[in-house]
């Protein structure tokens, strides 16, 4: 059983993070935070798909200036994206924002920084602080830069800059000690997904901080989605981290949908809507499963609200076996479809119907639970196979019928009679 690392508890807006809270799903608008509709647009979308808190960037003063307006019409806690410029960060937390995001390398003025933490003690706000291997190396000084990148880039580079990231974040954590201030969330992004495993794993056993977990710069979704999942996997899995964000060139809903499906993989996270399981490629499929797959999966994401379990399996071999523990399944033969519901064979569909008939079971099945006729996952039944001739015309009457005639199919079957 997976057990989680105990942490400090802070509060986001009416989310709690850390402790024994739920693991927290955040991703961030990629559009101008000033303009005001869009960004209420996108941050409504993002929660919408079940993000429990929404990063917003403030790099500019007219950012800070939208923030009460964008306030009033969004539900989830707003998090403020603050680098250069405390001034941003103060205007933020006036705004009535719900956590900043503070990089104290940015800001080379300690009395800034202690201004901001100030600031949000009295609001109670919370303030996340990182290391990042994109800038951690010193910008300004020029030889200290050259002392640091020959130590990065030297032998064990990722040892090397391991030790640079725990040291620069101790740094900072000192300035907030010094303050009587640990209302923190720390993190320690690399785009190295090992580098991002050994950084956390370092940083839990150190620090007792509720841990944000991500890949910084991690690619598009098609290749961002193994370099993140496979260090944040292993660290969720390790009870390491109290609040994800997988990051993606592209769309930030593919961010939240992906994080939450993560989550629900893992048992962090009780599934919101149907689990949707299929067979990979094959060459016993006989309809066309794929686009049938994409179909239901759009229908069943517009209609069922439950967790329900459903499966569309496209042949007789494996299909039966793993539709066993569905509550809703399909396994199809030639052009023609067996629909399951809990074990209990309900309708043989040609093709065509497939989809318009499996979604009707499962929107019937889903009612009956919600009237308490019915339990999600509540029957484990043997679904018996057909005979491969029979329901689903599978072909194999033809395959006897020319070996019977003395075609060299290279097969040698028994005959079944009828």
């Amino acid at each position: 059983m997976m057990v989680r690392r105990k942490t400090r508890q802070v509060k986001v807006g009416a989310v709690p993070l850390g402790g024994d809270a739920p693991v927290v799903v955040q991703s961030m608008t990629s559009g101008y935070t000033h303009e005001i509709d869009n960004c209420v647009r996108e941050i409504n979308k993002l929660a919408a798909a079940g993000a429990d808190i929404v990063r917003v960037a403030v790099p500019e003063r007219k950012d800070t200036e939208a923030l009460p307006e964008i306030l009033r019409q969004v539900t989830v806690p707003i998090v403020a994206d603050v680098h250069f410029h405390f001034q941003r960060a103060l205007e933020a937390v006036e705004a009535g924002v719900h956590k900043i995001r503070l990089n104290p390398g940015n800001i080379s003025d300690r009395q800034q920084v202690e201004r901001v933490i100030d600031a949000c003690r009295e609001r109670r706000l919370p303030i996340r602080i990182g290391v990042n291997e994109g800038s951690i190396v010193e910008r300004r000084d020029k030889q200290k830069r050259r002392r640091e990148l020959a130590a990065v880039f030297g032998d064990d580079r990722q040892g090397r800059l391991l030790a640079i990231m725990i040291a620069k974040l101790e740094e900072y954590l000192e300035i907030f000690h010094v303050r009587n201030f640990h209302d923190l969330v720390i993190s320690a992004k690399s785009i190295d997904p090992l580098l991002v495993i050994a950084a956390y794993t370092e940083i839990s056993r150190r620090f007792d901080y509720p841990l944000h977990l991500g890949v910084t710069h991690a690619g598009p979704k098609e290749t961002g989605t193994i370099r993140s999942v496979v260090p944040l996997g292993t660290l969720l899995t390790n009870g390491i981290g109290d609040t994800i964000r997988i990051s993606y060139a592209n769309d930030p809903i593919y961010e939240v949908q992906d994080g939450l499906e993560l989550l629900y993989v893992l048992g962090l996270r009780p599934r919101r809507g149907a689990e949707l399981i299929a067979c990979p490629t094959c060459g016993r499929i006989q309809v066309d499963l794929f686009t049938l797959v994409q179909q239901v999966n759009r229908k069943l994401k517009e209609e069922i609200t439950l967790p329900l379990k459903v499966a569309v399996m496209g042949c007789v071999v494996n299909g039966p076996g793993e539709c066993e523990g569905a509550d809703v399944a399909i396994f199809a033969g030639d052009k023609r479809g067996i629909i399951y519901v809990q074990g209990e064979k309900v309708a043989n569909v040609p093709e065509e119907e497939i989809l318009d008939t499996l979604l009707e079971h499962c929107k019937s099945f889903q009612e009956r639970v919600r009237r308490g006729e019915a339990r999600l996952g509540q029957k484990s039944v043997d679904i018996i196979p057909p005979a491969p001739e029979g329901d689903v015309g599978s072909g194999y009457a033809k395959i006897v019928e020319e070996k019977r005639s003395g075609a060299r199919t290279g097969l040698t079957l028994p005959v079944v009679s009828r």
